[in-house]
């Protein structure tokens, strides 16, 4: 059964004229009532009874046309939907993030998003940079916050977008004997323990802070207590388990009784990227890569 069938014999009953039915849908007269004959042979009912003065529906064309007018109406939602899924406006979109991506980026970049594609459903998943890698891999993850570098081969599987450059951060205990400087350098950090995330759960950051301490300081960093999220890092130092390196978007959480304060010398600023697989994205997800764009003005949104 032809949706264009349907629509002559929906056409026809409205109109309860060949001639107006068939100017309604843009089409010569004989074609529709080709169509409608057609259906009629399809069903083996007759849908209308014609003389030379009208056209009336039979019984079971009157039955027919109400049913029909919910298969039209349904068609034509699965072609609108169709469409805009097409376009990335419906659908859903699982997003992977850093920890510290929650303290500034990502309720700017989700504003925006959500006003340019509110029936869009986003689902957040916190986690390290190595475990959104393996959950993008897996496609259980459509775009990840990350920190760069990634190892190989992952940079060669996906595309990385810089959304965001901050500095590096010293933080304290408050009560610590740094404590109440603006800025700290490097080497009076040289006799401390540190309050680290596992390097295999985020390479890229974990070498910048090791690279920092033996290039401006002269000493590896002794790691007393690892954890994997930021928070839990400046909760661990408030406590006094140790001092800790970290973006300086995390200052935003100096309200658990840490302090933080500037490094010495002033190091190059790290990166937080969008990671994108190289193949398969769908319009939702480049959508959602274009509104981080947008936001961030090319990927210079500063942490602070």
């Amino acid at each position: 059964m032809e949706l264009r069938h349907i629509r002559a014999v929906v056409a026809v009953a409205d109109h309860l004229h060949f001639g107006r039915a068939a100017a309604q849908l843009g089409i010569a007269q004989p074609p529709l009532s080709q169509s409608v004959k057609a259906l009629e042979r399809e069903l083996g009912v007759v849908l209308f009874e014609r003389d030379t003065r009208q056209v009336r529906l039979t019984p079971a064309g009157e039955l027919f046309v109400a049913d029909a007018r919910g298969v039209l109406a349904l068609a034509g939602q699965a072609e609108t939907r169709a469409r805009s899924a097409g376009r990335g406006d419906i659908g859903e979109l699982a997003v992977g993030l850093v920890g510290s991506a929650v303290l500034r980026l990502l309720p700017a970049v989700l504003r925006a998003y959500r006003a340019r594609r509110p029936d869009v459903v986003v689902r957040f998943h916190e986690m390290p940079t190595a475990t959104q890698l393996e959950r993008l891999r897996e496609r259980t993850l459509d775009v990840g916050f990350v920190r760069p570098p990634l190892p190989g081969p992952a940079d060669t599987e996906f595309t990385v977008v810089p959304v965001s450059q901050e500095p590096l951060v010293v933080v304290l205990p408050g009560d610590h004997r740094l404590a109440g400087r603006q800025r700290v350098h490097v080497r009076s950090l040289a006799d401390e323990g540190f309050v680290l995330f596992p390097r295999q759960l985020g390479a890229g950051l974990h070498d910048r802070i090791t690279a920092l301490c033996r290039r401006s300081g002269g000493f590896e960093p002794r790691v007393v207590q690892e954890a994997v999220q930021m928070q839990t890092i400046v909760g661990l130092v408030a406590a006094g388990c140790g001092v800790g390196i970290v973006p300086g978007s995390v200052g935003s959480l100096a309200g658990l009784g840490a302090v933080f304060a500037e490094l010495i010398p002033t190091t190059s600023p790290v990166d937080l990227a969008l990671a994108v697989p190289r193949q398969g994205v769908s319009p939702v997800t480049a959508n959602f890569v274009a509104v981080a764009r947008d936001v961030t003005r090319g990927g210079r949104l500063g942490g602070g």
